[in-house]
């Protein structure tokens, strides 16, 4: 099967695919998806045998290991800044545009978009208020390591996300990233912020790493660690 499907609580499943994870979302009307997966192509498959309900798909981000199911779907949730580097990867479909303050109301259960830039120009959080819980998708993870070198990587953009969501930790109790350690505290949003600035003023030794064909540095900071430019 290559995939592991766990309950988070009765509306709520992850689906762990490899290294990382997408998850499936129910209301009393809709079904979301929260990412395709990065080596199953039939997400939308391992969702109709969870729920009976109409399912969508939003990506937290277009970098390949979260696009995997996408061809599944003629159209799908995404920031539009997500665009280039989805249209690169040749999958097919219709990006819906959400950003900044956009709800998806599955019925009982409403989802709100958080921008969350650097990373990706255009990742986003997606805030369940039911439940209290912030699915992160990458930028914030524990005991796993963040991607920040390319081209469309900003390590100013993602200290200033990090800066506002910690402004919001009161609305969610825990946070759920798509790989490493689930769930993680609220605290961690002010350790990854404080753990960048540190980076940005020499304050952490980098080692030095070949990964994807490009020269990076890889910044342990004792909980995660930042993949940078050199």
């Amino acid at each position: 099967m290559g995939y592991e499907i766990i309950q988070m609580n009765a509306n709520t499943w992850q689906i762990l695919d490899g290294g990382v994870r997408f998850f499936l979302l129910t209301g009393t009307e809709k079904a979301l998806l929260i990412d395709s997966g990065m080596m199953v192509t039939n997400a939308r498959d391992i969702a109709a045998g969870l729920t009976d309900l109409p399912v969508s798909l939003l990506n937290t981000h277009a970098d390949i290991d979260h696009i995997g199911s996408n061809g599944q779907f003629e159209s799908f949730y995404m920031h539009p800044l997500e665009e280039p580097v989805y249209r690169r990867s040749r999958k097919p479909g219709t990006i819906i545009p959400v950003q900044e303050g956009d709800i998806i109301d599955l019925g009982d259960r409403k989802l709100e978009i958080i921008d969350l830039p650097g990373h990706t120009p255009g990742s986003i959080a997606i805030l369940d208020k039911e439940n209290r819980v912030l699915i992160s998708g990458d930028p914030i993870q524990r005991h796993g390591r963040v991607f920040m070198f390319g081209s469309h990587r900003n390590m100013d953009a993602y200290i200033k996300s990090l800066e506002s969501l910690d402004k919001r930790k009161d609305e969610f109790d825990e946070i759920w990233p798509s790989h490493a350690d689930i769930p993680v505290s609220t605290d961690t949003i002010r350790m990854l912020h404080d753990g960048a600035l540190d980076i940005l003023a020499g304050k952490v030794k980098g080692s030095p790493e070949e990964m994807h064909g490009q020269s990076i540095m890889a910044y342990d900071l004792g909980f995660c660690t930042l993949l940078c430019d050199r």
